[in-house]
């Protein structure tokens, strides 16, 4: 005996509910940590208060890198010119107290072109 179409959908029907109680609803999400936190308006504003004076110490940095590297280039040619002054017998104290001032300058500049960190 082959089933009518009215008795599949009967049946049909009686399953849809059993179907459903089977599978578990889904579980609302839970956030560990929040990715995207809602900004108040205090805290936009320290934001952005933070970002400006960020801004303001990367141009005070570069400034002072200009300013370095300018003296740097300075007492480079200063050595050179007291190392061409000098003879091959006498080293000048001047040579070594400009090449030291060199060392310390090109430290600061590496430091400073490292960042804030």
């Amino acid at each position: 005996m082959r089933p009518t179409f009215r008795t599949l959908l009967f049946l049909a029907a009686l399953a849809v509910p059993v179907i459903a109680q089977e599978i578990p609803p889904l579980p609302p999400p839970q956030h560990k940590g929040i990715l995207n936190p809602p900004v108040a308006d205090g805290d936009d504003a320290r934001t952005r208060i933070a970002r400006d004076m960020e801004k303001k110490a990367a141009k005070d940095r570069v400034a002072a890198l200009k300013t370095d590297t300018d003296k740097l280039l300075k007492l480079s040619v200063e050595l050179k010119q007291y190392v061409d002054k000098s003879d091959e017998n006498v080293l000048s104290l001047d040579v070594v107290k400009k090449a030291e001032a060199i060392e310390k300058l090109a430290k600061s500049v590496k430091d400073k072109m490292k960042g804030p960190n």
